[in-house]
């Protein structure tokens, strides 16, 4: 059942965050990237994991420099039940429906990874302190649809919303595919055609005009839930698949096996411009962006445009530590692309105006297993041991590594959290657990390239008041270029 927890009026549509007259969003990339500075952010705040029985939250983050509040959390929307584990977030409509005068970005979407409930919460009424407006069952998501494990929601044109679902009720990946809800959160169905289930669920992103939609792996919810193991991966419990997909057909019309360069293939982006055929997914055990594009004859293909080089360690569980790109993204123009490397601590900066060849333009350590201080250090070619300098910030160590990042519309101002998902949170960084998670901002330079940290922005979602919390993905309430999709 879809269960209600407060009457909600229809929304009159008015002006989104600024922006337009017509449809929510924006009518184009580039006139995103004139919208209005970023002032408030949402992130889903964890404690599903952390041995605290207490609700996952949505939290309010103010990152208004001119604001008595700035660089704290200003609200906090507990969920109604314990062990959810909030993940990723969407948008009820975004700019596919510009066009659509009677479309509203009003509900924040939020799949529970480990719970399978899909909460939806309006923003509309009081922007600064959402509140909680239903949530899908996911007893009747698994009845209707034998999903479970819901990951990444998209807006449609339509006024529907999908949603990746990474397996079914026991785990398998096999049960793994595509939930498809109506504006009000109500189950349709399935959206790909029957017996074109995916291998394995995690991201996707569509394209309109090519007609595709393509998705990634992750892997079998009963082997990532324990955390990572290696065996797992030679057991096939982990993806290396791109599944391209006819849009919005459902047909899956070919499979693209990335092999050893892009094991565990997670964020995929294609470019904001709706008419460019070309993108990147991050291979997040291989550490390699991998570039996929279009042919002649429509079938698809792909190259390893960027390799991060494992590193030898010492004091490690493996003698070689790989980057591990957990996310990434694209800045509205096309230009710059951004990705983390979870374990080794850097954010990076690539010119992408020659999509086939990115160059590295900023690089900087916010964090990771090497940096001064751990006992984990990387052996260079020399022999000689090192690690990196990390600063602190507002007087605070950081923690973890760099994880799920956002960008501000006109690119100048780029937002980072440090955790993943609890059961690794645990494993490689198990002092999240007793000190929790941060958001740090870093000032980027959109003419030359490069990245510094501001110092005057540290969410310290360690001094929380039921505890330290985990925070995961980031939005603004009028959309940004890893939840809009232009059509």
């Amino acid at each position: 059942m879809v269960t209600n927890t407060e009457v909600v009026s229809p929304a009159s549509n008015g002006v989104d965050g600024g922006c337009c007259k017509s449809g929510p969003g924006y009518a184009t990339p580039l006139a995103a990237m004139s919208g209005p500075s970023e002032k408030l952010i949402y992130v889903t705040a964890v404690y599903t994991g952390t041995g605290r029985e207490k609700p996952d939250y949505l939290a309010t983050v103010d990152v208004d420099p001119n604001s008595p509040t700035y660089s704290t959390v200003i609200h906090r929307l507990p969920m109604p039940f314990v062990g959810d584990e909030l993940h990723h977030s969407g948008w009820n409509s975004c700019s596919s429906c510009h066009g659509d005068a009677s479309a509203d970005r009003r509900f924040l979407v939020l799949p529970s990874l480990i719970s399978g409930r899909i909460y939806a919460i309006d923003t509309k009424a009081d922007p600064r302190a959402p509140s909680l407006y239903k949530y899908v069952d996911p007893k009747e998501i698994a009845e209707k649809t034998g999903l479970a494990y819901p990951h990444t929601a998209h807006c449609l044109a339509s006024g529907e919303i999908l949603v990746s679902c990474l397996g079914d009720e026991e785990g398998n990946a096999k049960g793994n595919g595509f939930l498809l809800l109506d504006s009000d959160f109500n189950i349709k169905n399935r959206w790909e055609k029957e017996g074109h289930s995916p291998l394995f669920g995690y991201d996707f992103w569509y394209q309109p005009r090519h007609k595709t939609m393509i998705s990634t792996s992750w892997g079998a919810p009963k082997a990532f839930t324990k955390g990572f193991d290696l065996q797992h991966v030679a057991d096939g419990l982990y993806g290396s698949h791109l599944h391209v997909y006819s849009w919005p057909g459902g047909e899956m019309k070919q499979l693209i096996d990335l092999g050893e360069t892009g094991m565990l293939p997670l964020e995929i982006r294609f470019l904001h411009d709706p008419s460019k055929d070309t993108g990147y997914v991050g291979g997040a055990l291989s550490s390699n962006m991998i570039r996929f594009f279009k042919n002649s004859d429509e079938t698809w293909s792909h190259e390893v445009v960027i390799q991060v080089k494992p590193l030898k360690v010492e004091n490690w569980i493996l003698p070689e530590m790989p980057g591990l790109i957990t996310d990434f993204l694209i800045s509205l123009d096309d230009r710059f692309l951004y990705f983390v490397n979870w374990l080794h601590g850097d954010i990076r900066q690539y010119n992408i105006e020659d999509p086939k060849k990115p160059v590295l333009t900023g690089q900087i350590w916010v964090g990771g297993l090497l940096q001064k201080g751990s006992p984990v250090k990387a052996v260079g070619e020399d022999g000689n041991t090192f690690q990196y300098d990390v600063p602190q910030i507002k007087g605070k160590s950081l923690r973890g590594g760099p994880q799920m990042i956002q960008l501000s519309l006109d690119g100048k101002r780029l937002y980072a959290t440090n955790s993943l998902f609890s059961a690794w949170d645990r494993q490689f960084y198990p002092e999240l657990m007793d000190k929790g998670s941060h958001i740090i901002q870093l000032d980027v330079d959109t003419e030359k390239g490069g990245l510094s940290i501001n110092p005057d922005l540290f969410v310290d979602f360690g001094d929380e008041p039921d505890g330290p919390a985990l925070a995961h993905e980031m939005r603004y309430p009028g959309g940004d270029c890893t939840s809009d999709i232009w059509i």
